[in-house]
């Protein structure tokens, strides 16, 4: 409250000459500046999750019926076919991809099979449900869920609180094509693919259970996004922190005996 009075009554003298003709202009331009500086700054910062809801309807509807997970919407899309009777696990199929940042320009050929594949399975009854997880779009989510780009998760969801079991399987960059994610299928993917049991696991893994999944995102992304020169300042002062603690300690010695008692010999 007093800092928030003290910035009023600092403030007025400013305000006071702003109302002079003499300096609105210079005033103005003060604030233009510090406008811009401010859009430069907040422009620097990578979106935590971006969202294009028009061409995900466009996948969603089009011949490839493919779903775009996003941080907002990946749980209730994957629930989504999911029946409350159902003893049957529904089969998903998930693309973990990125851009030039997260995959480094190389995920366009893997992306491109997936998209052919999701359209022979659009067309092809029993065939699993498909969606694309872009980590450079949703950078919070691949972080909570621990997924690195280049890998199709398969997920069997069944009406919850039941387990989701997932299989992971990375995919080669430059060679994969869709006869090849398709060869997955026909050979069984669990055979080829890997158990996801882990800490990240979406829905069985620890974090999930206890709601840690996306702060931890948000965290694991922030250290991400952080420069390296910043992260050894933080490193520094935790460190002088913790030693100068220490050395307080040792400085103050025992306690002084009560009065009436004899001191420790």
């Amino acid at each position: 409250m007093r800092f928030a009075t003290a910035s009023a009554l600092l403030s007025l003298p400013l305000l006071a000459v702003a109302e002079e003709p003499q300096y609105q202009a210079q005033f103005q331009n003060y604030l233009g500046q510090a406008q811009s500086l401010l859009d430069t700054i907040t422009s620097k910062i990578p979106h935590p999750h971006r969202h294009d809801p028009v061409a995900a309807a466009e996948a969603k509807a089009g011949e490839l019926n493919i779903d775009i997970l996003t941080l907002g919407n990946w749980k209730d899309t994957l629930y989504g076919p999911v029946k409350p009777e159902s003893t049957t696990p529904e089969e998903w199929w998930v693309l973990i991809t990125g851009g030039n940042k997260t995959c480094f320009g190389h995920c366009g050929k893997i992306e491109a099979a997936f998209n052919e594949t999701a359209g022979k399975f659009a067309v092809t009854p029993g065939s699993p449900h498909t969606a694309l997880l872009n980590c450079e779009n949703q950078p919070v989510l691949c972080n909570a869920w621990s997924a690195p780009v280049g890998a199709i998760w398969l997920f069997e969801v069944l009406p919850a609180p039941a387990p989701v079991d997932i299989w992971t399987k990375r995919l080669n960059l430059t060679t994969t094509t869709a006869d090849d994610i398709l060869e997955l299928q026909k050979e069984g993917f669990k055979s080829k693919a890997k158990l996801h049991d882990g800490f990240f696991h979406p829905f069985n893994g620890p974090l999930a259970k206890n709601g840690l999944s996306t702060p931890v995102g948000y965290i694991l992304w922030a250290f991400n996004i952080l420069p390296s020169w910043a992260f050894m300042i933080l490193v520094s002062i935790l460190s002088r922190t913790m030693m100068s603690n220490r050395m307080n300690q040792t400085n103050a010695g025992p306690r002084p005996a009560a009065t009436g008692q004899a001191a420790p010999r």
